[in-house]
């Protein structure tokens, strides 16, 4: 038997960093001494503590780590796919974040100077796009750069991110023929309320034949689309936009195919709860989803004991999710009561949302 020191030396892990483990109830001793409280580990616990340690310089988050101890070896192959996958997405983030800084301090050196990216975006696709998060648009006149459309522009994609801080939309249309350095802006909603309708043939009704693409140029300040020999334009929304691709990564507990028609159907008679928001006031309609122990899905007013997961969500943007994409085949990723429920759609990847939960007590 070794000594919490000894077990620290022999594993590479500190002594305060063993006994957060024993607390969290993923790694603890093999006994420990009922009058002195001393923890004591077995020689062939070493293994697992020095794998621990490996785990922990890669960053892998707590729930990860306890499932590669416990699970047989086809789950930890899994979760170690899934993090490194994550750390090769935050690599990419940086990358991007990092040519952004190299043209801020490029206009420092001449702030005089002005770089035009051009972007081609076949029309439907964006169209679908902007559907897809138009309904998580923020009105909070306090927070600006929530007020509009976050555009990504990219060598094969622009990518459209939404968000009213309680819920967050993020979809993509493919596009190519990018001239410019990759750039994003937010688009304010006069602006993307007047592109779609360009998109749908013009005004209202309109009966034009639909171009094939859309052209999108940003211009320093300015944002100008171009849609066949239609044209609208606004001054982009001069904030930073929240960093959201950190909760692009976050990993589901349990994922639940359901057919959108048949929940749409289950929210609307379900019974609900009235809640106030704590953030600003409002008060919400709060549906609970009940995921059973066997995989059952149903919606109540509360949660149950004996579920494997209850979360509560604002009813109404549940609803408007679901009705954003037009698809019927989706995908529910549960988390926790604390964690946020992501809408996936099998038959389109690129898109999803996020709804942020509930508290019920």
């Amino acid at each position: 038997m070794r000594s919490i020191g000894e077990m620290a030396r022999d594993s590479g892990l500190s002594v305060s960093a063993l006994r957060f483990y024993d607390g969290a109830g993923v790694f603890g001793p093999a006994e420990v001494d009922p009058r002195t409280g001393y923890r004591r580990y077995a020689r062939e616990q070493v293994a697992d503590a020095r794998l621990i340690a490996r785990l922990r310089r890669v960053g892998m988050p707590l729930p990860d780590i306890s499932r590669v101890l416990t699970g047989d070896r086809a789950e930890a192959r899994q979760v170690l796919d899934g993090h490194l996958r994550r750390l090769e997405d935050g690599l990419a983030d940086a990358r991007r974040e990092l040519s952004t800084v190299h043209t801020l301090i490029d206009l420092r050196e001449n702030p005089m100077s002005t770089t035009t990216t051009r972007l081609t975006v076949p029309a439907a696709g964006l169209a679908a796009a902007l559907d897809a998060v138009r309904f998580a648009v923020g009105t909070d006149p306090g927070l600006p750069a929530v007020t509009g459309v976050l555009l990504e522009l990219e060598a094969d994609v622009l990518r459209l991110v939404a968000t009213d801080r309680y819920r967050l939309a993020v979809s993509a249309a493919p596009a190519g023929g990018l001239a410019g350095p990759a750039v994003s802006a937010i688009a304010p909603l006069p602006f993307v309320d007047g592109l779609r309708a360009l998109l749908d043939g013009g005004d209202a009704g309109s009966a034009d034949t639909v171009p094939a693409d859309a052209v999108l140029e940003i211009d320093g300040p300015l944002l100008t689309v171009t849609v066949g020999d239609r044209r609208v334009g606004a001054e982009r929304i001069d904030q930073d936009y929240p960093d959201y691709r950190r909760m692009l990564r976050l990993q589901p507990t349990h994922q639940v195919p359901v057919g959108a028609a048949a929940l749409r159907e289950t929210l609307s008679s379900g019974a609900t709860r009235s809640m106030v928001r704590g953030q600003d006031g409002a008060e919400c309609e709060v549906s609970v989803l009940v995921l059973d122990a066997d995989g059952t899905l149903t919606v109540s007013d509360s949660g149950s004991e004996n579920a494997a997961v209850s979360v509560g969500v604002n009813r109404e943007f549940l609803l408007e999710a679901l009705d954003a994409v037009g698809q019927d085949q989706l995908v529910l990723e549960l988390g926790g009561p604390i964690v946020p429920l992501a809408i996936r759609f099998p038959a389109r990847q690129d898109t999803f949302s996020l709804l942020m939960p509930t508290r019920l007590s």
